[in-house]
């Protein structure tokens, strides 16, 4: 399955394209009086992310951006420009001005952009809201601005994780034996331990090797899981707080920002602020409308208790998961245990 998504204001104030009516209809946005012609274009890289929250965030940029700016910026929102492992990247390299990027694909270089892949650690929403504003967020800005020359202007997270497989998957020893579509490599180590195969593959074709068997299922947003029928292949549809959460940011090259005037940059930061106030608000809403759906219309839909939970966190499954990321830390300069106690400490673990 490919989906391709290209959304600009002028494009939009032309045909009023379905994203952006859908958000008037909702009421989120109203149309802005605008400039006859933009003094700023930029182009903005993002994710194939159908059905999920940071597709809806990230395709409303340009109205945001239009309306707060009165028509002086417009930004064209494209994911067929550049592959999804390059977005933040080519922010860095100036290929593209802005991008909605992934702290996940980022965090084999940068392991700080992986700490909810860590089995146990950050386990829903509220724990990385907690962690991001304690001192993580503060952190990764820094991180964005030293290693990848970017501005972040907003920040959010993709629907939760569920676990899609063929065949139920409710205890350790189900996951003995079977081949697991992962976006991490935290969650491969996790699987390997638990007697599993971890078999990195792109979203396009996760269906396909379903449908042949060449996995048994899937780790993937709840959201993108609901809107591509994922569970009809694997109908068992399972939470077991797994990498639960996959962190995004829309950025800026930091040249290309400190080119804007004041006003500009304090005008499009605003709107910024509201995207990821948005963003974070109606995240645990959207999330349980797409499993609700999913459920109405035939899924299975389990989740693990604390004590199953706790079984699967043992130190014997999750060891090399932070073995692995503690060497990483250690060859990129900081202190990895540490830092793994500072976010147990913010959540009294």
């Amino acid at each position: 399955m490919t989906m391709q998504c290209v959304t600009s204001f002028s494009f939009a104030r032309k045909i009023m394209g379905q994203t952006l009516a859908a958000a008037l209809v909702a009421g989120s946005f109203s149309m802005p009086a605008v400039a006859e012609e933009a003094e700023y274009e930029f182009t903005m890289g993002a994710i194939v992310s159908p059905g999920d929250i940071y597709g809806k965030m990230t395709t409303s940029v340009p109205e945001r951006v239009a309306r707060a700016t009165n028509g002086k910026v417009e930004v064209t929102v494209s994911d067929s420009l550049i592959a999804a492992s390059q977005v933040a990247s080519a922010v860095r390299d100036g290929r593209l001005p802005m991008s909605a990027a992934l702290h996940t694909y980022l965090a084999g270089d940068e392991p700080r952009m992986g700490i909810f892949n860590l089995p146990g650690l950050i386990e829903n929403i509220d724990d990385y809201q907690k962690v991001r504003n304690a001192f993580w967020a503060e952190d990764v800005a820094r991180i964005w601005d030293e290693s990848w020359n970017a501005k972040v202007f907003a920040e959010g997270a993709w629907c939760n994780t569920r676990l899609f497989s063929k065949t139920p998957i409710h205890s350790v020893e189900d996951f003995k034996g079977k081949r697991l579509r992962v976006h991490n490599p935290q969650t491969a180590s996790l699987i390997e331990s638990l007697g599993g195969k971890g078999t990195p593959m792109p979203m396009t074709e996760i269906v396909p090797a379903l449908e042949r068997g060449v996995i048994d299922g899937v780790f993937t947003s709840a959201c993108v899981g609901g809107t591509m029928d994922i569970w009809r292949e694997a109908p068992h549809v399972q939470d077991w707080g797994i990498a639960p959460v996959t962190g995004w940011a829309i950025l800026m090259n930091k040249d290309e920002w400190e080119k804007l005037p004041s006003d500009i940059q304090e005008q499009i930061q605003g709107a910024m602020d509201e995207l990821q106030k948005e963003a974070f608000g109606g995240y645990k809403d959207f999330v349980q409308k797409a499993m609700d759906q999913m459920e109405e219309d035939g899924a299975k839909v389990w989740s693990a208790s604390e004590k199953e939970r706790a079984e699967l966190n043992q130190e014997k499954y999750t060891q090399g998961a932070y073995d692995s990321w503690y060497q990483r830390a250690e060859e990129v300069g900081f202190d990895g245990p540490a830092y793994v106690q500072k976010i147990r400490d913010v959540l009294d673990k």
